[in-house]
């Protein structure tokens, strides 16, 4: 599976690691930015909106994205049509955005979990599978608010 990551600056730690942590689970990963803290301050929308694009259009299947709380970049991911970003800060909630809500995009905050708990919260989006059912109907739900 191919996984867009990004991040503001204050997540590019973080997100290396998790990217590295997919890279030996054999995902491929492409890395939309920010890439070097050195550079200055990136907004999150930024890195946000790219991923949601390449998740959108099919460039990648899934993203992942980090800020300082997961809550502003996966907001601005969230504004891109076709886009269900999840803020999770563990594991349940993870594998839940994924059997429940179809969610393509988790979101962690760098200043919130810890890199182990950042990768079991990666590890049960990734490992979970939408269930469909009585969940699709509510996800299609969603969706229609786009629409409308």
């Amino acid at each position: 599976m191919k996984v867009g990551f990004g991040c503001d600056h204050t997540g590019i730690e973080l997100k290396q690691l998790l990217m590295e942590h997919l890279k030996e689970k054999g995902y491929e990963c492409v890395d939309y930015g920010a890439f070097d803290a050195a550079e200055g301050k990136v907004d999150y929308p930024v890195p946000g909106r790219k991923v949601g694009e390449a998740v959108a259009s099919g460039e990648v299947e899934k993203g992942v994205l980090v800020c300082g709380t997961g809550i502003g970049i996966s907001l601005a991911a969230n504004k891109v049509k076709g886009i269900r970003a999840a803020v999770c800060s563990e594991p349940v909630s993870a594998s839940l955005a994924t059997r429940h809500n179809n969610a393509n995009i988790i979101s962690v905050g760098a200043r919130i979990v810890g890199p182990e708990m950042a990768k079991a919260i990666v590890d049960a989006f990734f490992d979970s599978t939408f269930e469909g059912g009585r969940h699709a109907k509510r996800v299609q739900m969603i969706m229609d608010i786009e629409e409308n």
